[in-house]
């Protein structure tokens, strides 16, 4: 059974289950759950359609093939596409060696399969075939490998004041020196406090946005030419560059293996 993104009816912290998978069906429009925190670890994993999850001190864009794992006690938003096929796993703290920190991990699609299995068993958890499953899949978590699709973000009002600026108007591309001046400090200053805050200089933390917010579109139904465009690149060229920068291959590539893998091991999930 598929069920909302807020998981009506299912409270993690009064459960004690090693592990519980939920399969999650958005509807035409976005959903966003606002900021919550629970004693279960959770790894949200994106079939279809994309989620982007925040935390005090990043942002991650959780495409197909990825999951994003929120350690327990962790505060958090979540925010999916429209139409989004996703799987939640909550797992009992200290019942497999996860990472302390949040992080995007690219997902087998043997664990992916597993995760999948472990949701149509909500009925039988306490059963032997569900607990070797389970065993399983605890054997095989801890080897998917970590990937860089986060962007760190800051409560610094003046670095907040950025990030929400550049959400809402990603079309506009602004220069560090015109941040500067519109939050009146130097240059210098300010490249200082991006560097401090976030660990990357200016150009590559709004370069890391802009892929976070290409994503987005994308995987939305956008054409590559329109992200182009809303992103606020002058030609459809030069995003592709920035892209395939980010993403080790072009958007036109990363879009065909998205479908691909929506029309081949997938194309029975949700019948």
């Amino acid at each position: 059974m598929d069920r909302g993104l807020a998981l009506e009816g299912y409270q993690p912290d009064n459960h004690a289950d090693p592990a519980v998978a939920f399969r999650v069906r958005v509807t035409e429009n976005e959903q966003e759950i606002p900021r919550h925190q629970h004693r279960k670890g959770q790894l949200i994993v994106a079939l279809h359609g994309g989620i982007t999850c925040e935390v005090s001190q990043a942002m991650w864009m959780v495409p197909p093939q990825y999951a994003v794992w929120l350690p327990g006690g962790m505060p958090h938003t979540n925010r999916a596409t429209a139409q989004a096929r996703l799987c939640f796993l909550f797992i009992e703290p200290g019942a497999v060696e996860m990472p302390e920190h949040c992080c995007a991990l690219r997902i087998s699609p043997l664990v992916r399969e597993l995760i999948l299995t472990l949701a149509d068993r909500q009925q039988n958890l306490n059963a032997p075939a569900t607990r070797r499953l389970v065993a399983v899949l605890f054997d095989e978590l801890p080897r998917q490998p970590v990937e860089q699709l986060q962007l760190p973000v800051s409560e610094h009002p003046r670095i907040r004041r950025m990030v929400d600026f550049m959400a809402r108007h990603p079309e506009q591309r602004r220069t560090l020196a015109e941040w500067a001046k519109t939050l009146a400090m130097s240059e210098r200053s300010l490249a200082r406090l991006v560097e401090k805050e976030t660990g990357l200089n200016y150009r590559r933390w709004r370069h890391q946005l802009q892929l976070i917010q290409a994503l987005r579109l994308l995987i939305g139904g956008d054409a590559v030419q329109q992200v182009a465009r809303q992103l606020g690149y002058e030609s459809t060229t030069a995003f592709i560059t920035m892209f395939r920068n980010g993403m080790g291959q072009t958007p036109g590539k990363y879009l065909a293996s998205l479908e691909a893998l929506s029309s081949g091991e997938l194309s029975g999930d949700f019948s």
